[in-house]
């Protein structure tokens, strides 16, 4: 169905940076001036960030939060403007059977986050870390794999945080999933550093386990990983990446570029580190600033100009590292199959690739 037939549009909306609140904003507007006679209700983490006002300027019809969406059916049925934001210690007991056209399944096996980065609103609009139960979660991937699934990919917000408030962990829960029938392929989504411990390592030579992890850094230079109030430093993350590394793994990370205070001493030594790291794939982004968080109130703030250049930097560096190590694994990749075009087949390999 096309926005011109619509009676009805969730927006479900992210506000990690700037630019997502933007384009959120942006989306709005173009709706109310096509069509004002439609109904737009806001949900995801706009919700909690901008949703009171939107609909104190009656640009959206009604405003929902996360623990809402179990709700949406009788929710969407409402006639007159809404605001039910819920709350941020909700979990979702929501069992997905179906992703249609895809071979991967997505678990939710987590919500919210402990952490307090000095740049991040995340903890604002998802809450403190909470983990699914283990009995659903397992519940949901033995119906995906007897669906035909064979890889699972484990999301949250913070995922390496699962089990701690149950007296579990993410490497224990693996270990269950890879013994469901059908799962041929474990994935994990971003960890952070301090979160890999022994147990998780001993994963790592399992063949079951993708071989790629995606580990969180920020940033390579320790000023600035203080500055943004992270737990990992370098010298304890170039230990970890070369030891993940040696198992033949590919590596990716998130960085963020341009964040109050980074120098141009502070990025020089950066990029040097970055070069002798083993990365493979990157998440980069400009810093964007957000309100009510401790980064925003910061001085020394980095041009946008100079922000681009450092970016493009990065990108291209880590571009190159992804060329070596295709180079030096030429060996037999394990796709699996996600979609069909005539004769052409695409799917992913065990480096996330």
């Amino acid at each position: 169905m096309s926005e011109d037939s619509a009676d009805l549009i969730v927006v479900n909306s992210c506000t990690v940076t700037n630019g997502a609140d933007s384009s959120v904003r942006g989306y709005i507007n173009r709706i109310n001036k096509k069509k004002p006679d439609i109904r737009v209700i806001l949900a995801g983490c706009g919700a909690h960030s901008k949703g009171e006002k939107l609909l104190a300027e009656k640009r959206v019809f009604g405003v929902f939060g996360h623990s809402e969406k179990e709700n949406i059916e009788s929710i969407l049925k409402l006639d007159k403007p809404f605001y039910k934001i819920g709350d941020l210690n909700h979990i979702d007991t929501t069992i997905v059977e179906q992703f249609i056209g895809k071979s991967r399944a997505f678990i939710k096996i987590q919500e919210g986050c402990n952490f307090d980065c000095s740049y991040c609103i995340i903890p604002s609009v998802r809450g403190r870390a909470r983990s699914h139960s283990e009995e659903s979660i397992l519940t949901q991937v033995e119906k995906l794999a007897s669906n035909g699934f064979g890889e699972f990919i484990l999301t949250g917000t913070n995922v390496g945080s699962y089990g701690y408030d149950i007296g579990s962990s993410i490497a224990k829960l693996i270990k269950k999933i890879s013994q469901i029938r059908g799962v041929r392929r474990v994935r994990v989504g971003s960890l952070e550093p301090i979160q890999i411990d022994d147990e998780f390592k001993e994963l790592l030579k399992e063949p079951f386990m993708a071989k790629h992890l995606h580990i969180a850094l920020q940033h390579t230079s320790d000023k600035m990983l203080e500055i943004m109030s992270r737990r990992n430093r370098f010298h304890y993350d170039r230990i970890l990446l070369e030891e993940i590394s040696s198992l033949g793994f590919a590596i990716g990370t998130d960085f963020i570029v341009g964040h109050p205070m980074e120098d141009d001493s502070c990025w020089s030594e950066a990029m040097d580190r970055v070069r002798k790291l083993p990365l493979t794939h990157i998440h980069a982004f400009t810093y964007s600033k957000r309100d009510n968080t401790k980064s925003a109130g910061m001085r020394g703030e980095v041009r946008g100009d100079v922000a681009k250049q450092r970016y493009r930097e990065l990108i291209s560096t880590i571009r190159g590292k992804h060329i070596k190590f295709l180079e030096s694994h030429n060996r037999a990749l394990e796709v699996l199959i996600e979609k069909r075009d005539g004769s052409r087949y695409s799917g992913y390999d065990q480096y996330f690739q």
